[in-house]
């Protein structure tokens, strides 16, 4: 949640000045600029809206608890990162185009587009440190692909959004300003609205399979396997089948128990093996255990 928190307060001062200075400048890159914090600002307190949703208590209704609730509100950032952010800024720079306008004062809008880049530098430098704490030194791209926490996805690709969109937008406003050529503003509201646009299909993508439905992160996956297999209660593992809830699991366990005459001392082995799984392996919140004579 801290990573969430880095970037709202910094995306809700990012926003409120980059307005300003669209207004007294008039340019169009920096009001996308604006637009896009704004996104940012809805964004983070959407997602915020999810992780307190996922922590709510399992419910008849909801047996399994609300634990994906943070994937529905990410995947709901995608869109709006694509709508808000990107469409606009598109709409805006096609709209400059056809009527080009001179950005006034634009060493103000040049301080501002610093000021940003310095502000969402330490937001990014916020979330890779928590990413860190749970990834280690496993490349960002790879925890792109393979994690499964959605928010921690989400505000990653915002930051990296907004401080490429930041330097595509301080180089318009200096190709105009060099140039006096406004046109260079308009394509640079383009620019941003398209790489928003990419950035927001990809955190889509992602997280509209966690929405669908994946199991847990593939080294989690192999270390609960290679558990379940040194467990003297199991004389043999069949399968396993996890499951992401949000922040937790869900464990489906088929095998053949050492124990097979009794059917007390049978119980109290699977339930050793749950309980003792659950200790070694905090993330899994429930587990369903068959055991069978075949595979």
């Amino acid at each position: 949640m801290s990573a969430i928190l880095y970037a709202l307060s910094a995306n809700a001062g990012i926003a409120a000045s980059k307005a300003a200075a669209a207004a007294y400048t008039g340019s169009s890159a920096m009001l996308a600029e604006a637009v896009h914090s704004a996104a940012d600002c809805a964004n983070q307190l959407l997602l915020l809206l999810g992780i307190k949703q996922a922590r709510r208590e399992p419910s008849a209704q909801h047996p399994l608890g609300y634990g994906k609730a943070t994937y529905f509100w990410s995947f709901m950032v995608a869109l709006l990162l694509f709508s808000m952010g990107g469409a606009f800024s598109i709409y805006e720079g096609v709209h400059k185009l056809s009527s080009p306008e001179p950005v006034e004062s634009p060493w103000i809008a040049i301080a501002v587009l610093g000021i940003g880049v310095v502000l969402e530098a330490w937001s990014l430098r916020g979330c890779i440190l928590e990413i860190r704490e749970k990834a280690g030194d496993m490349p960002l791209w790879r925890y792109f692909r393979d994690s499964r926490e959605s928010e921690l996805i989400v505000v990653m690709g915002e930051d990296i959004a907004a401080l490429a969109g930041l330097a595509l937008a301080l180089l318009a406003v200096v190709l105009s300003m060099v140039t006096g050529n406004p046109m260079w503003d308009a394509i640079g509201s383009i620019a941003v609205g398209v790489l928003l646009v990419i950035v927001a299909i990809g955190v889509g993508i992602e997280v509209r399979a966690l929405l669908i439905g994946q199991s847990a992160e593939p080294a989690e996956r192999t270390a609960m396997e290679e558990w379940l297999k040194t467990r003297p209660e199991i004389a043999e593992l069949y399968n396993m089948i996890s499951f992401q809830m949000g922040t937790y699991l869900f464990v489906a366990v088929k095998a053949r128990m050492a124990e097979r005459d009794s059917a007390k001392v049978l119980i109290d082995q699977v339930n050793a093996v749950q309980d003792a799984l659950k200790v070694e392996f905090p993330d899994v919140r429930w587990v369903f255990f068959e055991p069978d004579d075949k595979g």
